[in-house]
């Protein structure tokens, strides 16, 4: 780095994890200039492409991440693909410092039979679906009336409660139109949600739970017989709050009186069941779990009983997996790039001088927005004290900015920025209000999701377009 210019950092990926990076980075003392690559047209990452419309905390995460953005002193670079539009070396070229924010948006692997029959699906793509994903289809097969989640965590709770809700209770949300027309056309009657431990074991946020319970003409059916507690699962009711109030909430509803059940859905909690095989012949005709059983410390162990329930559809939300960026080494079993506490790695286990990683990419899928700052902090701590230290140089003199700017246009790529963003924003508002009132008291669309990323693309950047929006 030169003494007289700023150190010049680009962070690849605009969701929490990059969005916090940039900002740390920004208040960190350094002379600096940043800017924030995003392979969408959009920002925000998972928080717009991976939590339910109607998650209770989505604005407010937005909000958040608006105020650092809109700031401008953090550059939004959309549109770009780092791996395939612009490669490592253009970036080393151009930045003295890289950091990678790309998450994790591939599905776990389940590794038992019958998970590749018609009708198994990883969560992930379905949810990418109902957010309006531009790099996903559009259409999705709601053709079974039952149908199971495997998972016990909030990922599992989204896709089971947009599977059952009715889509006129999600009309108010941003939903785009064709995911509307869908989930309206939805035969669903029964979801059932499985976990291989129990209750006290769950990994469900205790807002997220009780909103399952408020769904609109869906019961929440939960089983007696699930509901085991041994001394590892006393300790976490006592030294967790949240295991407390999660507990609190299934132990009440075991106490509903059956009567009560009139809903024309239903969401069933099934704990203790442990996903052995998906049956069927061509396509997904029931699932096979095998009955758990406690062990002392709150992990469980197979009985040997094994359980078939009819289903035709199985969605597993098991987690997700990071994927790998073309020209970096990655861990394939970990789905995370390889690193010291932010610092990649190379093949041989040595630092790449200039090169970090920080949120899931570089701890993997676990943790919410307080792990995501935390793993800024510890980055972009490392960072300051490569620059200070003086480690951090870019591999030519073309540096910063308007040279890689100068770069992406002599190539021809469509690139789009937080200006360009804004102007999509204002027209997805622009259809949520032409939509008018909703019925039945309702209320109003705040927005439609635009889908297509061409669409999304000529919208932000001030170009003509057909309207397409999905």
């Amino acid at each position: 780095m030169s003494a007289d210019r700023p150190l010049s950092v680009a962070v690849v990926g605009a969701g929490p994890a990059g969005i916090y990076a940039s900002d740390i980075l920004s208040k960190s003392g350094l002379d600096v200039s940043i800017d924030l690559f995003e392979k969408l047209p959009a920002p925000y990452g998972l928080v717009r492409y991976g939590v339910a419309p109607d998650h209770p905390r989505i604005k407010q995460i937005i909000v958040a991440l608006y105020k650092i953005l809109q700031r401008g002193d953090i550059r939004l670079i959309g549109n770009v693909n780092i791996g395939e539009d612009v490669t490592i070396e253009d970036l080393r070229r151009h930045y003295d410092a890289v950091v990678f924010a790309t998450g994790s948006d591939d599905d776990a692997h389940l590794p038992i039979p019958g998970i590749e029959l018609e009708g198994s699906y990883g969560a992930s793509k379905f949810v990418f679906w109902y957010d309006g994903h531009p790099d996903y289809p559009r259409t999705w097969p709601l053709e079974a009336k039952e149908v199971a989640v495997i998972g016990n965590g909030n990922v599992a709770l989204d896709v089971s409660r947009i599977l059952a809700k009715h889509v006129e209770d999600l009309m108010p949300t941003e939903i785009p139109e064709n995911v509307a027309e869908g989930l309206k056309a939805s035969p669903v009657t029964d979801v059932h949600v499985f976990g291989r431990r129990g209750p006290a074991q769950v990994k469900f946020s205790p807002l997220e739970l009780r909103e399952l319970g408020k769904v609109p003409d869906v019961d929440v059916i939960v089983y007696e017989e699930d509901f085991d507690f041994d001394e590892g699962s006393e300790e976490a009711i006592r030294t967790s709050n949240q295991t407390k109030q999660v507990v609190k909430t299934l132990v009440d509803w075991t106490l509903k009186d059956p009567s009560e059940r009139t809903a024309s859905r239903r969401i069933h909690l099934h704990f203790f069941h442990r996903p052995v095989e998906i049956l069927g012949t061509d396509k997904v005709e029931a699932i096979r779990t095998e009955r758990t059983e406690l062990v002392g410390d709150g992990t469980v162990r197979g009985t040997g009983e094994f359980v078939d329930t009819p289903v035709q559809a199985v969605y597993r939300a098991i987690g997700y997996m990071g994927a790998s960026v073309k020209g970096l080494p990655f861990d394939e079993g970990r789905g995370v790039i390889p690193n010291d506490e932010g610092r990649v790695l190379d093949d041989d286990g040595d630092v790449m001088p200039g090169i970090y990683a920080t949120g899931w990419i570089k701890r993997g899928p676990v943790g919410l927005i307080g792990s995501t700052k935390s793993d800024a902090q510890q980055t972009i701590g490392h960072l300051v004290e490569d620059a200070e230290a003086g480690r951090l140089h870019a591999s030519s003199d073309a540096v910063g900015h308007d040279a890689m700017i100068e770069d992406l246009e002599s190539r021809g790529i469509r690139y789009t920025t937080w200006q360009g963003w804004e102007l999509l924003d204002a027209y997805e508002r622009e259809l949520g209000e032409k939509f008018g009132e909703l019925p039945d008291g309702r209320g109003t669309r705040e927005r439609i999701k635009v889908v297509e990323r061409e669409t999304m693309t000529a919208i932000s950047r001030g170009e003509e377009h057909d309207g397409k929006l999905y």
